[in-house]
């Protein structure tokens, strides 16, 4: 079955919208990746941050990444160490693991 990017941004964008932390991290996601929509770091960006403040463990991983490789944003080894330990705080792995690695 094809996946149809146009309806999923739709669906995505409205819970989003509605303060949903999993459909704002799904809709960064896509904009990351470029799935759907015009790849767009700084719209990642935005709706990343927007779930993290509601403690969304991937939105804060996503965001620790994206500091630490310099991905869209200016590196920066504090802001992504903060994201990591939020999201490794919550029992997330692979925060906690990049958190050690770092």
């Amino acid at each position: 079955m094809e996946q149809n990017f146009a309806e999923d941004l739709r669906w995505w964008r409205k819970a989003a919208e509605q303060n949903i932390a999993l459909a704002q991290y799904n809709l960064g996601s896509m904009y990351n990746t470029g799935q759907g929509v015009e790849r767009d770091k700084a719209e990642a960006l935005r709706w990343w941050r927007i779930a993290a403040a509601q403690n969304h463990p991937w939105a804060q991983y996503s965001l620790g990444l994206m500091f630490g490789t310099g991905d869209g944003v200016e590196r920066s080894s504090a802001e992504a160490l903060k994201w990591y330990r939020k999201a490794a705080d919550q029992g997330y792995v692979r925060a906690q693991n990049n958190l050690g690695a770092m």
